[in-house]
């Protein structure tokens, strides 16, 4: 566990992504999104928030779409995407702008848990746009998918600055790590990411993922700035990933890092 929150170390606030149902996760998310499907009997959406308290962020705002009544039973403020089941995550993250214009904000998916020494880490980059990246991602991968290259995208960063994700590898190579759903904006790395969405236009709009997204910032000649981290994180995406994770986490035995927090 996280441990005790700390006295605030960065000026950052918190925003979680957590709109989405989670379709892949089956009955799990029947009567209620995937942010609150539980991990030993605790929400994603909770092991999230003590990790980012614990890292010094206390001001944490969590954006809704599919049952969002649900999520407000945690009594943290929200923001609601009201276009949930016509928009992807750069649809919800668009319309939690308002978040945007005080200071930078971590962004988090609702679906992975994560150490607080990687929110930590991101909250150092003085970048107008970060995120962090799992060099030791091929053994999570190895554990999620009988073949990891199946699901990984490409990775690379060169002296702590990204400079190609998303597309489809054709070997291992190509994978420097995985990008995990962490990222960190500035007002104004969040603005200039509002203008490349803008220049797709609506369609375009609705088609674009996150990783797609970060890849043409980079075509525009913003730095991204990669924080490494080695493990110490999970995602969620299907109903026998959470068993795994469970059993693992349960008896203590690591795939790749402590996770004696």
């Amino acid at each position: 566990m996280p441990g005790t929150p700390q006295q605030p170390t960065t000026d950052a606030t918190a925003l979680i992504l957590a709109a989405g149902r989670g379709s892949r996760l089956g009955s799990h998310t029947d009567e209620r999104p995937k942010g609150m499907v539980e991990l030993l009997g605790r929400p994603l959406l909770a092991w999230q928030i003590e990790s980012l308290r614990a890292a010094g962020l206390t001001e944490i705002t969590v954006a809704t779409g599919y049952r969002a009544d649900v999520i407000q039973a945690l009594g943290v403020p929200t923001v609601h995407n009201a276009e949930w089941m016509h928009t992807n995550m750069v649809g919800t993250l668009l319309a939690a702008e308002s978040c945007f214009t005080n200071g930078p904000v971590v962004v988090s998916y609702s679906d992975i848990v994560y150490h607080p020494d990687h929110v930590r880490a991101l909250c150092q980059s003085g970048a107008p746009l970060a995120i962090t990246y799992d060099r030791k991602w091929h053994a999570l991968w190895s554990l999620r998918f009988a073949d990891p290259l199946s699901d990984a995208e490409t990775f690379r960063a060169e002296q702590g600055r990204l400079t190609a994700i998303g597309e489809k590898p054709e070997s291992l190579d190509q994978v420097g790590g995985q990008y995990m759903g962490l990222l960190r904006f500035t007002p104004a790395g969040f603005a200039r990411v509002r203008e490349v969405v803008d220049a797709a236009g609506a369609d375009g709009r609705r088609r674009l993922d996150m990783t797609t997204l970060l890849r043409r910032v980079l075509e525009t000649g913003m730095r991204i700035d990669a924080v490494p981290v080695d493990g110490r994180w999970l995602e969620v995406d299907h109903a026998d990933e959470l068993a795994a994770y469970e059993t693992r986490l349960a008896t203590g035995e690591p795939w790749t890092h402590d996770w004696r927090w």
